[in-house]
């Protein structure tokens, strides 16, 4: 079974001889319009409806000329099974952190950390890696903010490594530079299962807030850890700290995205000469 993005909002694949449409699945996000072929065939087309992509959604399927002549469309359902979820539940003395992850989901944030700076960082990271977040969490932060700011972004790792499952199909890199007016922060990343992390950010006030900025690092090595991601921040200019971690956050979450993405011609193979994506 082929999954893949769709690389336009109007695209044409060529599929082999006696494959047929039904046995592809794409992830859709705006309107679009598919035609099929196998190269002898009549066109096949697929049309979304311009909501979001949910659960369960009917995706309309006919032969082209069928709609005129009045002959009722062939649908195709996006099944529960189909989403990549995760989700982890992390209890200590410090802290208890309940997070769940839905990759396939519509940017869709609902994060409580008792951090407000934090919950504003992980609505970016929903909204533009267009993937839904749940958290849930307290702990200390009568001391400070820093055993709740690890251990989000540990259990978030982790339900992240759980989502990828085994990563068939997946660009596995992506790479990402937003500005947030004067500031300008680059990401490389790859889910490779090899967690690295190399973060050049300068931030020049101890607080945002009362968000403790050395704590922006610390969340993504917390991150990298759990999830085996090689994760390369860059700052390339910013003198405003909000400006500058709000970037960085930004950036990660397009970078995210395109590793997310399905690569169509992979066809649900592992991105890896390997043949497979792992620790070693």
């Amino acid at each position: 079974m082929c999954t893949g993005l769709l690389p336009s909002a109007s695209a044409v694949f060529n599929l082999p001889p006696n494959r047929s449409p039904q046995n592809c699945r794409f992830t859709v996000s705006s309107d679009v319009h598919l035609a099929f072929s196998n190269g002898s065939s009549p066109l096949l087309t697929f049309r979304r409806l311009p909501s979001p992509l949910s659960i369960n959604q009917t995706i309309r399927c006919s032969r082209r000329g069928d709609e005129i002549n009045g002959a009722l469309p062939v649908t195709s359902t996006a099944s529960s099974e189909d989403r990549r979820i995760g989700e982890v539940k992390r209890v200590t003395k410090e802290t208890n952190v309940h997070v769940m992850l839905d990759l396939d989901g519509s940017g869709i944030a609902d994060c409580v950390t008792g951090i407000p700076f934090l919950d504003h960082m992980l609505d970016q990271i929903a909204s533009h890696g267009i993937l839904d977040i749940f958290v849930r969490a307290s702990g200390d932060i009568h001391i400070d903010d820093h055993h709740t700011n690890e251990d989000i972004a540990l259990a978030i790792g982790t339900a992240l490594l759980q989502a990828l499952g085994d990563r068939k199909g997946i660009n596995r890199f992506g790479h990402f530079a937003a500005p947030l007016d004067e500031a300008a922060v680059e990401v490389i990343l790859d889910l490779s299962g090899r967690p690295h992390l190399s973060c050049d950010l300068q931030i020049p006030t101890e607080r945002v807030g009362t968000y403790d900025t050395q704590l922006v690092e610390h969340f993504f090595q917390s991150l990298a850890n759990t999830s085996g991601m090689t994760l390369h921040i860059q700052q390339r200019a910013g003198k405003n700290s909000h400006h500058i971690i709000e970037a960085t956050f930004k950036a990660f979450a397009r970078a995210l995205r395109q590793a997310l993405d399905y690569d169509i011609r992979r066809c649900g193979t592992v991105p890896s000469s390997k043949g497979v994506l792992s620790r070693s």
